[in-house]
């Protein structure tokens, strides 16, 4: 993670206008097709939520936007992307668990396995500063419409909400909202990265 001078960067026009705005997070809404990952989980144990974070990582690292982030006043250009998943712990309360994105599917779900039950007995949070963190949170129990993420002013992050995913009779669907900072990327990027992610969905193998 290194600071980088805006004006060097496809990010100049963005960080002039947005940086001080009072709320500078867009959300978009798209419903995929989980189908396919519906069937790998069944097929091989796999977890839904992680099959979900890693075709978010997968379609993240081909967007080079996800690779600068806003931080304070700066801009922070990364090496790595990772995609954080909240926990239940024994506690009975949530933590916050960074999971690194590789590229390999057995290697992401065996870190994933690892540091989400590590998270749960610690019930403390797993956090990765060196690393640009997608944010996710899963409301599997509710069926939701959407949700417009909270813009603390803290944290710029990108993050991803969904719910309950919904069968039909020909395909099993699932509605996500994207919020991300304007600074980061532009509509036409988040969109990319909308498309790419049910893309990976679809091609996902095991």
């Amino acid at each position: 993670m290194k600071e980088v001078n805006p004006t060097e960067t496809s990010r100049a026009y963005a960080f002039e206008m947005w940086m001080n705005a009072p709320m500078p997070m867009v959300t978009f809404f798209k419903t995929l097709d989980v189908s396919r990952l519906i069937k790998i989980s069944r097929k091989t144990g796999m977890k839904f939520n992680m099959l979900m974070c890693y075709c978010i990582g997968k379609a993240a690292s081909a967007v080079k936007e996800f690779y600068m982030l806003p931080v304070g006043d700066k801009l922070m250009q990364y090496d790595s992307i990772a995609v954080n998943t909240i926990v239940a712990n024994k506690g009975g309360e949530v933590s916050s668990c960074d999971i690194p994105f590789c590229d390999d599917l057995s290697r992401f779900n065996q870190s994933y396995l690892q540091l989400t039950r590590q998270v749960a007995e610690s019930c403390a949070n797993h956090d990765l500063a060196e690393s640009m963190v997608i944010g996710t949170s899963a409301l599997t129990r509710y069926e939701i419409d959407g949700a417009v993420g909270m813009y603390s002013g803290i944290f710029n992050n990108p993050f991803l909400i969904w719910g309950r995913y919904k069968r039909r009779l020909l395909k099993t669907t699932l509605t996500i909202s994207f919020q991300f900072h304007h600074t980061q990327m532009d509509g036409a990027h988040a969109s990319c990265f909308l498309d790419g992610l049910q893309k990976e969905i679809d091609k996902l193998s095991y």
